[in-house]
């Protein structure tokens, strides 16, 4: 199984869209099998699950998503696992011991491309977070 994980630094991103970088994890037989991190190819609505798909990602794990994202996963027949936060090494030893547990979306959404006017800001729990990528 191929896992995408939002990531900025060591932890997971908030926003799913917006993540500097993903970390792809193979996983097989419960053990991590290959590790990679690969560039956000860029924040435009409908791209990126496409663009993960292609990657041969079945899962996912973010800290929050917009619904179109959401709705584009499963018609991909793609998994996601949402309201995840933490260092990403945390996450993934939390996957494989079947422990990952997914809840409410981190992100209000009330920004970026495809909501009708351009923002800049999300409101996360954690604060604002800036998005100028």
């Amino acid at each position: 199984m191929r896992i995408a994980i939002s990531t900025e630094g060591n932890d997971v991103f908030p926003h799913f869209g917006r993540c500097p970088v993903f970390t792809i994890v193979d996983v097989d037989g419960g053990s991590v099998v290959g590790r990679r991190v690969i560039p956000n190819p860029g924040h435009q609505p409908g791209f990126i699950p496409r663009f993960l798909g292609e990657q041969g990602v079945h899962l996912v794990v973010t800290g929050g998503m917009g619904g179109r994202a959401q709705d584009i996963f499963r018609e991909l027949g793609m998994q996601t696992i949402l309201g995840v936060s933490g260092p990403v090494d945390a996450v993934i030893e939390r996957f494989l011991a079947g422990t990952l547990a997914g809840g409410a979306s981190l992100c209000d959404h009330g920004s970026g491309k495809g909501h009708g006017i351009e923002k800049t800001v999300c409101d996360h729990p954690h604060g604002d977070h800036h998005h100028d990528r």
